[in-house]
Parts: structure tokens; C-alpha cells; sequence
């Protein structure tokens, strides 16, 4: 039996409005990244310090920023205060979404090496 056109069609849009970003499914933002590697590590999101900056997860030993891969030089700096700030080791999420955004993840690890900054690395595939 043939499927009708219009009920393919109908099917398509339900699968692709589905996935992160397509037609009307919600396009992934920072938050959605931080939020999702905060509970994988059982960190308290959106931590206050109290000059009123925020630590995007503050995890038993590290204090964490979450940032995309082209701010990687921003992460350094806020991970490093987050650290001073807690007395938490630092450490830096990296969005990677592209296959481009691994420059910026070995600029990132060459300083992070030399500061004892963690770094570890998220995609969007992992949100999924």
C-alpha cells in the first residue's frame, strides 16, 4: 500500500521539527550546554559569588565556564576568577559545533596546560 504525499510530507515535518534547530525546534543556546553539563557532573548551575558575577557550574572541586569555542581566551580569564573567587580548581567547557572550532580548543589547551585550567569539550550531538 502507497503512502499518500501529503502524509510523507506530514511525517517529515514531525521528525525534522523534532531535532535542535530545524523548522520549529528550539536552536540550542549557551545555557542549554551549561545546564546539560551541570547535571552530568552534579555542579550547582549559575552559582552567585558575591561581587555578583555567576560560575556557569560550581562542582565539588572545580568552578567551571561554559563558552563556545571562539571565546575561548574569555574562558581562561573567567575560569581563572571563578577559581580565586571559590577556592575551586578552574576549569572551561568548550562548545565545540564545528569541525573548525578545533583550532580554538588547541589554543585553549596550550595556555590551559601551563594555568592547571581543566578543559573538557561539548557537542551538540550530546545534548540530544
Amino acid at each position: 500500500m502507497a503512502v499518500p504525499p501529503r502524509l510523507r510530507l506530514f511525517a517529515l515535518l514531525i521528525a525534522c521539527c523534532s531535532l535542535p534547530g530545524c523548522l520549529g525546534g528550539r536552536p540550542l543556546h549557551e545555557v542549554d550546554y551549561q545546564r546539560y553539563w551541570c547535571e552530568k557532573h552534579h555542579g550547582a548551575l549559575e552559582h552567585r559569588l558575591g561581587d555578583g558575577a555567576r560560575v556557569d557550574c560550581l562542582t565539588g572541586e572545580y568552578a567551571v565556564e561554559v563558552e563556545y569555542a571562539h571565546k575561548w581566551a574569555e574562558a581562561i580569564g573567567q575560569s581563572l576568577y571563578y577559581s580565586r573567587m571559590t577556592g575551586k580548581k578552574p576549569g572551561v567547557v568548550l562548545i565545540i559545533r564545528e569541525n573548525g572550532d578545533q583550532r580554538f580548543a588547541r589554543r585553549l589547551r596550550t595556555v590551559a596546560q601551563q594555568q592547571g585550567i581543566r578543559v573538557w569539550t561539548v557537542r551538540p550531538h550530546e545534548l540530544e
